[in-house]
């Protein structure tokens, strides 16, 4: 019966096969290189006095690079910590991540302004379609092993398509500044996800409790993704801030604040946890949320000391939620989140925005100088005063917040439709329903025994 309901056989094929197809299409008459990109017109900057080292490739492909890792190992390798759900976290993350950017290249060009009636591409359109599906992971985190990859492929094309109307808000009418992406990329993909989880509630789910832990190795696994995240996360913070001090500004406050969110995660962990013990889900998860915080504020004169603070209550928070927070969702609310995304980028992404808003209000010309015109161009004009940048920024969390609740609502009922080939109850968390297991593992992709007894039980016994 498990078989049968989950085989995607004709399912996967059709729903790939015919949106790379539309895709193609929609790339065929919607999309061209912009002016660094195209060898005519880049060549007419050239005759008129530019030099090649003058294209933004060389200044924001290094950044983009970073950015490209983090969605495809950082995260692909984060969600990995299930014991028998490495191949779909890896691989549904690959899936998904390279339908993602190609749909987030249309819509958020079609969003943020037609040229001539096309969508022009650069580098900075890789990076921000590359932001665009890192939230969709972010969600797909919440739902992580009860969906089917035909399911997470739907979830991303509505998502994709509501995070850049949510963005073309944010950053248009309302002027609001995310270099990090805190509101658009981490509270929007955290909230959207926590929805759909919801909506998609399985009362039975603990008959598949004993897959939904971790074992030695597959936390191994999943400590790769923290510290390649960890590592980059000061340059996905700054990839498409201004050039010169900005730039050097958000990346320098990201690395301060996940050095002290680390220290605060370690020590928090091993306060609540068991017999003072570290915990692994902790520090892979909690030692990150300092990267999530600062987003907003990056570019601002948050200060190392201000960054730092900032990460210290990241890692607080993320680390108390795991413990106390996480169990009363899922009891009280059944909100049943897997990886714990509302942890590492729900609150910290509410917190980042908070501290964006605070920051931004406080903005003066005597600290600022003339940086003031790179950061908050209109406070810079005299056109509106910090106080109103202030409330703009705190008006767009509530518009994040919306957007992502309402829109994990429909895309959660859109999803609950019996046509997806999701897993029964008794079979979540589980590599063999949708893939060819080698050697022990299984043969022909059939379910194995599991093993119920966790090895880090077996350690301590």
């Amino acid at each position: 019966m498990a078989e049968a309901s989950t085989n995607m056989r004709l399912k996967l094929p059709l729903v790939c096969i015919i949106l790379e197809v539309i895709l193609i299409i929609l790339f065929g008459a919607l999309v061209q290189y912009d002016h660094e990109t195209d060898a005519k017109h880049w060549h007419e900057e050239l005759h008129n006095g530019s030099n090649n080292y003058d294209n933004d490739f060389y200044y924001r492909y290094p950044s983009f690079q970073d950015v490209h890792v983090m969605i495809f190992v950082g995260f692909g390798f984060l969600m990995t910590f299930l014991q028998r759900y490495g191949f779909s976290s890896v691989g549904f993350n690959f899936l998904v991540a390279a339908f993602a950017l190609q749909w987030a290249t249309l819509m958020q060009g079609f969003f943020h302004g037609l040229h001539d009636g096309k969508i022009h591409i650069g580098v900075e359109s890789m990076i921000n379609a590359d932001f665009c599906t890192g939230s969709v992971l972010i969600s797909m985190g919440a739902v992580l092993g009860k969906t089917s990859p035909v399911q997470l492929i739907v979830m991303a094309v509505f998502e994709v398509t509501l995070f850049a109307v949510n963005e073309f808000i944010l950053l248009g009418p309302l002027g609001a500044k995310d270099a990090g992406g805190s509101m658009t990329i981490h509270t929007f993909g955290a909230y959207f996800g926590l929805m759909v989880t919801r909506v998609l509630y399985r009362p039975n789910l603990h008959k598949s409790k004993e897959r939904n832990c971790s074992v030695y190795h597959s936390d191994l696994f999943a400590m790769i993704g923290t510290i390649y995240l960890w590592m980059f996360w000061p340059s996905f913070n700054s990839a498409i801030t201004a050039h010169g001090d900005d730039q050097h500004r958000t990346a320098m406050n990201t690395y301060y604040s996940l050095a002290a969110c680390t220290l605060a995660t370690y020590g928090w962990s091993a306060l609540v946890s068991h017999e003072g013990k570290l915990d692994m889900v902790h520090i892979q998860n909690a030692a990150l949320a300092g990267g999530v915080a600062v987003g907003t504020a990056g570019e601002m004169m948050l200060t190392p000391f201000g960054s730092m603070i900032v990460g210290f209550l990241a890692g607080t928070i993320s680390v108390l939620g795991y413990k106390y927070l996480t169990p009363v969702l899922e009891e009280k609310l059944k909100i049943q989140d897997t990886c714990g995304v509302h942890n590492l980028h729900g609150m910290p992404g509410v917190l980042g925005a908070l501290v964006g808003a605070v920051t931004a209000s406080l903005a003066t010309k005597d600290v600022y100088g003339d940086g003031m015109d790179d950061v908050f161009p209109l406070i810079h004009s005299g056109e509106q005063d910090a106080s109103k940048q202030g409330v703009l920024q705190a008006i767009s969390l509530a518009v994040t917040l919306g957007m992502a609740l309402l829109g994990g609502l429909i895309t959660g009922l859109i999803l609950k439709l019996p046509i997806y080939g999701a897993p029964p109850d008794t079979i979540c968390f589980e590599d063999g329903i949708y893939w060819e297991l080698p050697g022990e593992e299984g043969a022909n992709g059939e379910l194995t025994a599991v093993h119920t007894e966790p090895e880090g039980e077996k350690l301590n016994t």
